[in-house]
C-alpha cells in the first residue's frame, strides 16, 4: 500500500448557518463504525449532543483510518465502517433521538492506487467486475449513477506531480498530496464540468438521505473556483457546511492570511477555529496567560462566532506525526473544553475516536471522551446557556472568570494553587440569594452581598448555573 497522505485540510460550508440560532455541540465520531453509532444513538442524545459527524460515506477499501479519505467511487457507500444501508439505519436512529447527522466528504482527490495499476480510471476494473458479480448487493448501496460504467478517467485529473511549495496557494491547490519514499500521491481532480456534476450528484444524494451538514475534507487543496462550482445554493440550502484549514494562528500568520482568510472571504462556509485553538494553546503554555482568552476575536485571533467550529483536538492532530506537537496536556485539554463549552459563540466539536490498536498512538485517550462524566456535564452546561450573552469579569495569567448573563458563571484556573477574585455583583448583575451550583463538582455557593469572592481550586474549572 502507498504511504498515508498528509491530509492537511478539512472544510465544510455553512450556507444557512446564520439561520441556526443555536450552536449545538457536534460529536465527531471519528472512525466509528456506522453500526456502533446506531447502537449508541440513545446514549449520544442523552449526553446532550445534537449533531454527529460521521466518517466519509463512499466506496473505499482498507482497514486503516486514512483509507476512508481515499475515494474509489462516489456513487455508492461501502467501506470497512459500513454501507448505505448502515448509514440509513444510523440516520433513522439518530433522527428518532432528535440528533442530526453530518457527513465528512472528500472531493479534492481519488485514491492512490498506483501500487496496483497505472491507469486513472475510477473505479478500476477490479471494482467494476465486483459490481457486476454481486450486482444485487452493490445496487442496494448505490447513491446515484450506473455502476456498469466508470465514473472518472485520466482527463478528469490535474497532471501528476507532488506539492513542492506548501506556502503557495496555487501549488497547494493544483498538485497532489503525496507521502514519502517516492509516493506518487492522491490523483487530484480537475473541476471540469463532468467532475463537478458528479460531485454535486453525490452531495445531493447524501442530502436526500437526510444528511444535514458537510465537512469538506482537504478544502485547503481546492481552488476557490472549484469550491464555488460544487457548493451551489442547491447544495447548501438548509445545510451546515464547514471545514478545516490548519493554521498556526490568526490574522498576521502566513498560513491564515494565505489559506484560511481567502476561504472565509470567498465563501459563507464555517471553518475550524484554528486561530482560537492557537490562542488556547498559548494561554495554557508555560509563560502564557488566561487573559489571552478574554477577547481573542478582537485581535483577529479567533473566528467570528457564526463561522467558528471550536475544538481542543481534531483527528489530524494525533494521527499525523507533523501535527502531534499540537496535542495538549490532558489536564489542560479538560480545562480548554470547559472554556469552549462554557463560552458563547462558535459551534463546539467534541472529538472521540475508535482507532485500532496498531494505529492508536495514545492508548485510547480519546475513545470514550464523548461519554465521560465531566464531558457530559460540560455539554449540559453549554446546552443550558444557549443564547445567553457572555461577559468576562476577570482575567490574569492564571485565571479567567466570565458569566453568561445572570444564569451561569465559569471560572478556570490553570495554575498549581487555588486562586480567588472578588466580583462586584452589582456591576456584573449576578443573582443574589439563589444558589449557583457547579455542574462539575456538585458544590454550590450563594451570593448574599454586593462583593462576592469566587475561589477556584488549582488546575480546576467551575461551571456554575442557577
Amino acid at each position: 500500500m502507498p504511504n498515508k497522505p498528509l491530509l492537511l485540510a478539512m472544510a465544510v460550508s455553512a450556507s444557512l448557518f446564520a439561520t441556526s440560532a443555536q450552536a449545538d455541540v457536534i460529536l465527531h465520531a471519528f472512525n466509528w463504525k456506522y453500526s456502533d453509532i446506531t447502537a449508541n444513538a440513545s446514549a449520544i442524545a442523552q449526553a446532550g449532543y445534537k449533531k454527529v459527524l460521521v466518517a466519509p460515506a463512499m466506496k473505499s477499501s482498507g482497514k486503516e483510518w486514512w483509507a476512508r479519505y481515499q475515494p474509489q467511487d462516489l456513487r455508492l457507500i461501502d467501506s470497512e465502517l459500513g454501507n448505505k444501508e448502515d448509514l440509513e439505519a444510523l440516520i433513522s436512529a439518530l433522527k428518532a433521538q432528535g440528533v442530526e447527522v453530518y457527513a465528512d466528504v472528500v472531493l479534492n482527490h481519488m485514491a492512490n492506487e498506483s501500487w496496483k495499476r497505472k491507469d486513472l480510471n475510477y473505479p478500476g476494473k477490479e471494482l467494476l467486475d465486483a459490481y457486476s458479480q454481486n450486482a444485487a448487493y452493490y445496487n442496494r448501496q448505490t447513491l446515484f449513477g450506473d455502476l456498469s460504467k466508470g465514473l472518472f478517467s485520466e482527463n478528469d485529473f490535474h497532471p501528476a506531480g507532488c506539492i513542492s511549495d506548501w506556502d503557495s496557494p496555487g501549488d497547494v491547490q493544483y498538485w497532489r498530496l503525496c507521502g514519502a519514499d517516492g509516493d506518487t500521491g492522491l490523483p487530484d481532480l480537475d473541476p471540469r464540468e463532468w467532475v463537478v456534476q458528479q460531485q454535486k450528484n453525490y452531495l445531493l444524494a447524501l442530502k436526500k438521505m437526510g444528511i444535514k451538514g458537510f465537512r469538506i475534507d482537504a478544502v485547503k487543496h481546492m481552488s476557490p473556483y472549484q469550491i464555488d462550482q460544487i457548493f451551489s445554493p442547491e447544495i447548501t440550502q438548509g445545510m451546515h457546511v464547514f471545514g478545516e484549514v490548519i493554521t498556526s494562528g490568526g490574522k498576521g500568520n502566513s498560513s491564515y492570511d494565505k489559506f484560511l482568510a481567502p476561504y472565509l472571504n470567498n465563501t459563507n462556509h464555517g471553518a475550524y477555529d484554528f486561530p482560537l485553538f492557537s490562542s488556547i494553546r498559548s494561554a495554557f503554555s508555560y509563560g502564557g496567560g488566561m487573559n489571552y482568552l478574554q477577547d481573542p476575536q478582537a485581535y483577529g485571533q479567533a473566528l467570528p462566532d457564526n463561522r467558528a467550529i471550536t475544538f481542543t483536538i481534531t483527528h489530524d492532530i494525533p494521527t499525523n506525526d507533523g501535527f502531534r506537537y499540537q496535542i495538549m496536556d490532558a489536564g489542560d485539554e479538560k480545562l480548554a473544553y470547559s472554556y469552549i463549552l462554557g463560552k458563547d459563540g462558535g459551534t463546539p466539536l467534541v472529538y472521540s475516536d475508535d482507532l485500532p490498536d496498531n494505529e492508536d498512538k495514545d492508548n485510547g485517550r480519546w475513545a470514550d471522551v464523548w461519554n465521560r462524566s465531566d464531558m457530559v456535564k460540560m455539554v449540559g452546561f453549554h446546552n443550558a446557556m444557549q443564547g445567553k450573552t457572555m461577559e468576562v469579569m476577570f482575567s490574569d495569567k492564571c485565571m479567567l472568570i466570565f458569566k453568561r448573563e445572570k444564569a451561569g458563571i465559569v471560572g478556570i484556573n490553570k495554575c498549581g494553587e487555588a486562586r480567588s477574585y472578588t466580583v462586584d455583583t452589582s456591576r456584573y448583575e449576578l443573582n443574589w440569594h439563589q444558589a449557583y451550583r457547579d455542574v462539575l463538582s456538585g458544590d454550590s455557593e450563594t451570593i448574599t452581598s454586593r462583593y462576592h469572592t469566587f475561589t477556584i481550586p488549582a488546575r480546576t474549572a467551575k461551571m456554575m448555573k442557577i
